[in-house]
């Protein structure tokens, strides 16, 4: 009796075991069904906003997606996360489609490096939507600095559409929005790596990116998937240079908080966040990463035909 008892308990928790397994492989299907397709697309979003998606094979496969910005179009403007105190930091974590329905813009992109961070599971991770976590380097919100500049490390700085610039450091006393990366990895049209500090510059990492040309015309939001074989598996920070001076012919380019925290959205025409690109926070497809703060765009709708 005790034998078939212990059989029967294994069958049981062979058969829970089975169970889960197939439910989770079948959430695991779904959520890669919802990744954006690998094929090529460009397409108008806004008045001086366009998408392009890029899909390469070479040096593997890859997805890279870039929103053009015509720094000429009327009613382009820029906006960074504000501070919002909570629980004794300055910020509040939020994901990117969070951001950009609070805040009604109609492109947004991760941005700093932050802390507190930490990811150990799809059901463990550190921080949760509304958790408090800082930013790290500079962080400018229509004037207002909440986070300083960290030694080392560089930083977009929007002191009007007409003055962008990548600095080292700190951004000048009148910069209206401010957002800092950790190197500027292309300047002059090259690959720049004099002051690079990445420990992971050298790794396939899904990566976030702001890029601009060499006459001040146009900026681009810049999102490139990893960690996904088959799909896309991420590329080095000399490999994204090469993408972006080839394909964008970019002069200078700031690399943002990658990894988990790759994400780009847009709003459509009810204002409701729609990705971009596939994230893989947390090794889940499709699923967004809280962080500390990000970059938004507001643009004017496209004109009716």
């Amino acid at each position: 009796m005790m034998r078939q008892q212990v059989l029967k308990t294994l069958t049981l928790g062979l058969g829970s075991v089975s169970l889960l397994a197939l439910v989770f492989f079948g959430f695991y299907r779904y959520r890669m069904a919802l990744r954006p397709e690998r094929t090529a697309e460009t397409r108008s979003l806004f008045q001086g906003v366009t998408y392009r998606r890029y899909v390469k094979t070479q040096p593997r496969p890859l997805v890279l997606h870039t929103v053009e910005i015509d720094l000429t179009a009327p009613g382009i403007d820029f906006f960074v996360t504000p501070s919002v105190p909570t629980d004794g930091y300055k910020l509040s974590a939020d994901t990117v489609p969070g951001f950009l329905t609070k805040y009604g813009v109609q492109v947004a992109i991760n941005g700093s490096y932050f802390a507190p961070h930490e990811v150990n599971s799809p059901l463990h991770y550190y921080p949760h939507i509304g958790n408090g976590v800082r930013s790290l380097g500079i962080a400018v919100s229509n004037g207002d600095r909440y986070s300083n500049a960290k030694p080392g490390w560089a930083a977009l700085c929007i002191l009007s559409l007409s003055d962008i610039r990548i600095t080292q450091n700190d951004c000048p006393a009148e910069t209206q929005q401010a957002i800092a990366g950790d190197v500027q990895f292309i300047k002059n049209g090259k690959f720049y790596d004099g002051l690079a500090i990445l420990k992971n510059s050298t790794k396939l990492y899904p990566r976030s990116a702001i890029a601009i040309n060499a006459d001040n015309t146009k900026l681009w939001f810049v999102a490139i998937d990893g960690r996904q074989p088959g799909y896309s598996e991420g590329v080095t920070l000399a490999e994204l240079a090469t993408i972006l001076t080839t394909e964008l012919n970019a002069d200078r380019a700031l690399n943002f908080d990658g990894g988990g925290s790759t994400t780009l959205a847009i709003g459509d025409a009810e204002g409701n966040p729609v990705l971009l690109n596939a994230p893989f926070q947390a090794r889940v497809p499709m699923h967004t990463r809280p962080v500390a703060n990000h970059l938004g765009l507001y643009a004017q709708p496209l004109e009716k035909q």
